[in-house]
């Protein structure tokens, strides 16, 4: 395929890769919202987002299976047909109970979308080129978690939630019908493979279990809770049972042998691990400004928006002259970038300007510009054509439970290192300081009570103490991506050779 039809088509698949990974964060500024109008709660409308977290992350796995017992085209086409209408579903919910219900079918469906356009776009741009169709599908990988909070935030001010989802429908009718109409005929060789049975059992219990337990642990306060201990206890047993099975299966749902290569092996982690701080950082960022810094969501969106751009500008060229460089070097550049934008960050305070939260944004850019590109390099360099859409939908499980770690985790330190430094904050104050007596003074010359007064005061300690916790969040993500380059350096250079076309 060459000229306007390869442009067209890669396009296509594109869109139909940022309107999955839109959709994991396109609610989560939302939910409020959405709660609202469906008379539930801010917690119960929080199943919104982890129904299609746990749905999408038993899926993710089955698409190997799947392209190879149907071929790519037909999964891809259909996933995003089914995702189109369950989209559609989740936009006339009358209630919560229903949303969910259609959430966990969006899910489900998504599940191939993201690995068969990756697997895709390396079938129909040739070896040399390799480097363009990894550029086009990392740029929209990491650039919908940054549009998602703004379109959601902007269309929760402006418009009815329901638009979150109809939006979709368009996108995935087109997608659809541009796929099948210019890459049937393109479509890979099958092969009636039986099912793992056991093996999806197994995944739908560890990996349920496992999302639902990190979505629900902060709000159950994590193992003072009987709930989430045995939650961890199932998944624990679960994922060891299913371990096991998958490495004796004949016919494995998951192909495990992916992890014996060595350039797979030592690109996956340090991508989901980078992955994980910056998804982490992606989430803390406009909560802090939302709950501590007075921004709106729509702003809070629109923060993150020059490093988007960046990214779409640099990421075609790093993909053109990614052949000509070792990968591991763009990787190395990449955690850099990532390392500078976090320790800017954590040079900000609560009086700080738009232009300084912008600024580490850019250095952002540049970093989601090269990161996924060099590192799918690395990753996919050796692997067979027919494995491709495993070792695929392999990076992108263990990329959604790293997030699912990071979410968690980011929004459970964030608040307790908040604590742990309001206290050090008030003990190291006293009403009969001077300068504290001339804070009070000065309060109470603008009409305020003694109770006004130290509750206006109390709101400048919490805003420092959240300030404060996020400046350690910054730091210790800044520390972790130069940690992370030595993992990359542990990989053997890729030949930049892409693997042999699976059909013409």
């Amino acid at each position: 395929m060459q000229g306007s039809a390869l442009a067209i088509t890669a396009i296509a698949l594109s869109l139909g890769t940022f309107m999955q990974v839109l959709d994991t964060t396109i609610a989560n500024v939302s939910i409020p919202t959405i709660s609202g109008n469906l008379g539930a709660s801010s917690d119960q409308g929080t199943w919104v987002i982890t129904s299609f977290a746990v749905a999408n992350g038993i899926s993710v796995p089955l698409t190997g299976w799947l392209m190879q017992r149907f071929g790519i085209v037909r999964t891809f086409v259909a996933s995003v047909l089914a995702f189109t209408l369950a989209s559609f579903l989740c936009g006339v919910a009358w209630n919560l109970s229903s949303l969910i219900a259609f959430r966990v079918l969006q899910g489900a469906f998504s599940g191939p979308m993201v690995p068969g356009s990756q697997a895709l776009l390396l079938m129909l741009f040739p070896p040399a080129r390799k480097g363009v169709a990894l550029a086009l599908w990392s740029m929209t990988t990491l650039v919908a978690p940054i549009a998602g909070p703004i379109l959601g935030g902007w269309i929760s001010d402006n418009a009815s939630w329901p638009w979150i989802f109809y939006i979709n429908v368009p996108v995935g009718l087109a997608v659809a019908a541009l796929s099948w109409i210019n890459l049937h005929e393109r479509e890979t060789p099958t092969s009636p493979l039986p099912i793992d049975k056991t093996g999806i059992a197994l995944l739908v219990v560890w990996v349920g279990a496992l999302q639902i337990m990190l979505d629900k642990g902060k709000d159950e306060d994590w193992f003072s809770s009987t709930l989430v201990i045995t939650l961890s206890i199932v998944s624990v047993i679960a994922f060891a049972a299913w371990l096991i099975w998958e490495l004796t299966e004949k016919h494995p749902i998951v192909d495990l042998e992916l992890f014996r290569n060595r350039n797979f092996t030592f690109a996956l982690i340090p991508m989901c691990l980078g992955f994980a701080v910056f998804f982490g950082n992606v989430v803390l960022m406009p909560l802090w400004m939302q709950t501590q810094l007075g921004y709106t969501a729509t702003w809070a969106g629109l923060v993150a928006a020059p490093g988007g751009l960046v990214a779409v500008v640099i990421s075609p060229f790093v993909g053109r002259f990614m052949n000509r460089f070792d990968a591991r070097w763009v990787a190395t550049i990449a955690l850099i970038a990532f390392a500078v934008s976090y320790y800017m960050r954590s040079l900000l305070t609560t009086d700080a300007a738009l232009i300084d939260f912008i600024i580490p944004q850019l250095f952002q850019g540049v970093a989601i510009g090269t990161f996924f590109v060099a590192l799918l390099s690395i990753m996919l360099d050796g692997i067979e054509q027919p494995r491709v859409p495993s070792a695929s939908a392999m990076a992108i499980f263990v990329r959604t439970i790293c997030a699912g770690f990071a979410t968690s985790i980011t929004t459970t330190f964030w608040d307790r290192r908040e604590a742990w430094h309001q206290s050090h904050l008030v003990q190291s104050s006293s009403a009969y300081d001077p300068s504290m007596q001339q804070a009070l003074d000065s309060l109470h010359s603008m009409g305020l009570s003694d109770a006004a007064a130290y509750a206006a005061l109390n709101r400048q300690v919490v805003g420092q103490a959240y300030l404060l916790s996020s400046v350690d969040y910054f730091w210790i993500s800044a520390v972790l991506s130069i940690a992370l380059i030595s993992l990359v350096w542990l990989a053997k250079r890729p030949t930049g050779s892409a693997a042999p076309v699976a059909a013409d």
